[in-house]
């Protein structure tokens, strides 16, 4: 068997907490429209009962990302790495801005609009961590 080590911890956390993170999000953008033929309270109490393990899992990715970034520090990373991981960074902090601003929104307008900004940040912040392994 191979050795369990702190890299593996490391990466195995991220990666949780980013199914967590982005796969909860696609999810319930899926189960809104049935969850709204239940009753028009129904995806408001199911978005609240996510928020209760989807921002454990941001902070999750945000204590690993600053984990990951410290284990790659001074080694030789390809040209535009070093972009890549500021973009990405960036977008991350967009997800999250994005999906507070979703969860306090009152109006039809900004919960869809916010809503779709966290999701699609999500999606490309995860695209852009992939990219950066490779």
């Amino acid at each position: 068997m191979l050795p369990v080590t702190w890299t593996t911890v490391r990466l195995f956390l991220h990666v949780l907490a980013a199914t967590v993170w982005v796969g909860g999000q696609l999810t319930l953008a899926g189960l809104v429209p049935g969850l709204r033929d239940l009753s028009d309270s129904a995806p408001r109490a199911v978005a609240r009962s996510f928020n209760r393990i989807a921002w454990p899992a941001f902070a999750v990715l945000v204590v690993t990302g600053i984990w990951n970034v410290a284990a790659e520090a001074g080694k030789h990373h390809p040209s535009g790495w070093g972009l890549t991981l500021a973009f990405k960074i960036a977008v991350v902090a967009l997800s999250g801005a994005s999906a507070a601003l979703h969860a306090q929104a009152k109006s039809r307008l900004m919960i869809a609009l916010m809503g779709a900004l966290s999701g699609l940040t999500a999606l490309v912040a995860l695209f852009l961590g992939v990219l950066l392994t490779g």
